[in-house]
Formats: structure tokens, C-alpha cells, sequence
């Protein structure tokens, strides 16, 4: 239940505020659904950053799943499916399933199952915050790590200690607010270049993040409070293409790289075969990841990991309220399919195995 408040109506207090809600503290939420795969979440994280710093170059880090999880059923049933394959593949890939439940929209949209849950347009952001973290909990005993992009500063406080790598999107990575952010998280933190292609913004949202910040925030308790961050070390590149065009070839890396080091940030990078480097053609993702593959593959170290959008069935939808979905297919971003997707790794697999 959520206490709800009218919103103020004097001529100082905006008026178009419809209503203020509290909402469950972290700290009870954290109460009623535990983390009971803490060991899990520690070790990935350790062995993302051993990535990262080039300490680890016999693996590579693939971030794969739903664009979007719309339904944790169908969630649940996909990580049972990608759990196979980061046990089959567990020397060559560290495999982490991509959990976004809140997602940017350029104008309006489906904004993910923290806000709309039901997908009807009740934003029932209550139950939204219960229903991720325990999806969350239940792919996270599965054996299964997650990942997110951070999108609201607060929502972290709620399923943080469940995420084992984390994005910070092509929208956001100019904020200040969330380069704070990232400095105070305990998980390793991929910076994606901008929306237009600037793989600078990411040099420098990576420099910022690792230097202490203070800021406004709430504590677990769900109280309004100053953090004071030490910085985080563990921070890298997401290259995913822009408006002037992919950048995901060679030269492309090369300078990604290139940039990082002349800021004193000398780390290899991701490449998400989605988005603009597949040009938001989902069949094109497996092509993008091969090219990257042959790469990795003739000795480029620059290259730490592939981020794959997928599914259990190719292709999106579109959503709309009362609207009968099909099984396991996106309604945000195109996916690849399930068998794609085992061929897609199982080539990552031989390259990383046979290099």
C-alpha cells in the first residue's frame, strides 16, 4: 500500500502535479524479497572488472537478453534458456542477461515494467518496483547475473545489490546526475557514446565517474539524504553507432581506444550489435558481432565484449493496453531470435577458444 498525498494547489506550488505517493522504503523491500545470490553478483562483478583492465583476455563479456522485460514469466523462461549456455560456454563467455526495465523513450512510449506492469497505462509504480526486484531474485538463483541501463537516480536503491553490470544509455550519458551516479555504484559500468555517435562524452562520463562526487539522493530508508561516492574504477565504453553511422569496424575501435588513453582511461570496449551499428535491423546483429569476432579474433585487445539484443522469438511487436501479446516477442526494440542467438554465441565461443 502507498500513502497518497494530494498535491498542493497554492499559487506558488505546481499545479500540474496530479498526485504524490509514498512508496515502500528500500530497506523494507529488501526485507521481503532477500538477496540470497549475493556470492553470485560479487563474483561477476569481480570477473567483469578482470575484463575490463585487460587481466582477463582468454574471455569475452557478452551482455545478452529482451530489449526490454515486459513480461517476467517469459523473463524467467529465457534465462532458464541462456543459463544452458553460460554453463556450456562458461570458459570462452561470461554471459549476463540483460534485465532493462525502464526504458528512454525520445518522445513518448512504453516507458518499462518499473512504471507499467500491468501494460495497460496505470502506472502502478508500486508494484513495478516489487515485481522487477523479484524477477531479479529469481534469475539471480537461477545462477544466471543481470544487467540494467540506469535510468532514474532513485530506482537503483531498490534493486542495485541484484545487478552485476550495469549501462548508463546514449541519452543520459551527458548527465551530470547520472555520471554521479555511476561513481557510487558497486558494479562495473558501461558508458554508451551518444546518440549522434561522440565517443568523447563516453571518455568523459567514464573520467568523471571515477572521481568522488556528492550529491542529493535518498537513503534506504527512503529518506532525503547527501552521498559522498569514492569514485568507480571499473568503468568502459559501449560503442553503439549514431546518427553519423555505425562504429563498430576496426578504425572505429581503434579510435575508441585511441581516446580513452590519451585521457589516461586506457580500456578495451563493448560493441552492441543493436542500435545504430545493426541499423536497428535485428538480422543485421549477427553480422556486426562476426565482424567484431574476426577482430577479437586476429589479436585486437581493444575488444572486451558484445552486447546482443534477444529473444525467445525474432522480431518486436506493437503494444497498446487490452492488446493480446505474442509469445516471447519484444514491443520495444527488434530482437533476434533464440536460435540466432545460440548460433551467435556458439561462434563467439570457437573465435575465443580458438584465438
Amino acid at each position: 500500500m502507498t500513502d497518497k498525498v494530494n498535491a498542493p494547489s497554492t499559487s506558488v506550488d505546481d499545479t500540474h502535479i496530479k498526485e504524490i505517493a509514498a512508496l515502500k522504503r528500500p530497506s523494507q523491500l529488501k526485507v521481503e524479497i532477500p538477496n540470497d545470490a549475493q556470492q553470485l553478483v560479487a563474483d561477476t562483478r569481480r570477473d567483469i572488472a578482470e575484463i575490463l583492465h585487460g587481466r582477463d583476455k582468454k574471455r569475452l563479456l557478452v551482455v545478452v537478453g529482451p530489449c526490454s522485460i515486459h513480461d517476467v514469466e517469459v523473463a524467467a523462461e529465457y534465462a532458464e534458456k541462456l543459463m544452458n549456455l553460460r554453463e556450456r560456454y562458461g570458459d570462452e563467455l561470461l554471459i549476463v542477461m540483460r534485465t532493462y526495465f525502464e526504458k528512454p523513450r525520445t518522445t513518448v512510449g512504453w516507458t518499462g515494467l518499473v512504471y507499467d506492469p500491468q501494460l495497460d497505462g496505470s502506472e502502478d509504480i508500486p508494484t513495478g518496483i516489487e515485481v522487477s526486484r523479484r524477477l531479479l531474485a529469481t534469475i539471480n538463483n537461477m545462477g544466471m547475473p543481470c544487467a540494467v541501463e540506469l535510468l532514474d537516480p532513485i530506482t537503483p536503491q531498490y534493486f542495485a545489490d541484484f545487478l552485476s553490470w550495469a549501462a548508463i544509455g546514449a541519452r543520459t550519458v551527458e548527465s551530470q546526475v547520472h555520471r554521479q551516479l555511476a561513481s557510487g555504484m558497486s558494479a562495473p559500468i558501461g558508458f554508451k557514446n551518444s546518440t549522434d555517435g561522440r565517443v568523447d562524452v563516453a571518455v568523459h562520463a567514464m573520467k568523471a565517474a571515477e572521481r568522488p562526487h556528492s550529491f542529493f539522493s535518498v537513503n534506504f530508508e527512503g529518506q532525503l539524504a547527501m552521498v559522498r561516492t569514492n569514485g568507480n574504477p571499473d568503468t568502459h565504453i559501449v560503442l553503439r553507432g549514431g546518427a553519423s553511422g555505425p562504429n563498430y569496424d576496426a578504425a572505429a575501435v581503434r579510435d575508441a581506444v585511441a581516446r580513452g588513453k590519451a585521457q589516461g582511461i586506457e580500456r578495451p570496449v563493448m560493441v552492441d550489435c543493436s542500435h545504430a551499428n545493426s541499423s536497428k535491423d535485428h538480422r543485421r546483429q549477427p553480422i556486426v558481432a562476426e565482424e567484431v569476432l574476426s577482430q577479437f579474433q586476429a589479436g585486437q585487445n581493444g575488444i572486451m565484449g558484445l552486447m546482443v539484443e534477444s529473444h525467445i522469438n525474432a522480431g518486436r511487436q506493437d503494444w497498446a493496453p487490452d492488446v493480446k501479446l505474442d509469445h516471447g516477442v519484444s514491443i520495444t526494440d527488434a530482437c533476434v531470435g533464440w536460435d540466432d542467438t545460440e548460433l551467435l554465441l556458439e561462434s563467439a565461443a570457437k573465435v575465443v577458444a580458438g584465438r
